[in-house]
């Protein structure tokens, strides 16, 4: 059973900083590409950042320079460092396992934790 499990979040003021977890379970987790989403009130899910399972990374481009995605496979966690927060950064946040099945890839997403930033 496929469990993932965000941490991390909170209220912070602009400018600050946030480092959210990601802890993954029932998955190969160092063979798995990662991801972090975001949804805002009344807008649509967003792709954050993204981790292959090699290591490489992929960011939106209002994030790039401020948030910086990372795993640990030993321990099975996703993390998002997020610095210079900004009032538009304030979402629930997701992440992500594309996993490999007999069946082709399928996403497994966490439950999420809010970030909110005050201006």
């Amino acid at each position: 059973q496929v469990q993932l499990v965000e941490s991390g979040g909170g209220l912070v003021q602009a400018g600050g900083s946030l480092r959210l977890s990601c802890a993954a379970s029932g998955i190969t987790f160092s063979r798995t590409n990662m991801g972090w989403y975001r949804q805002a009130p009344g807008k649509q899910r967003e792709l954050v950042a993204t981790i292959a399972s090699a290591g490489n990374t992929n960011y939106v481009d209002s994030v790039k320079g401020r948030f910086t995605i990372s795993r640990d496979n030993a321990k099975n966690t996703l993390y998002l460092h997020m610095t210079s927060l900004k009032a538009e950064d304030s979402a629930v946040y997701l992440c992500k396992a594309e996993v490999e099945t007999w069946l082709g890839k399928r996403d497994y997403w966490g439950q999420g934790t809010q970030v909110t930033v005050s201006s």
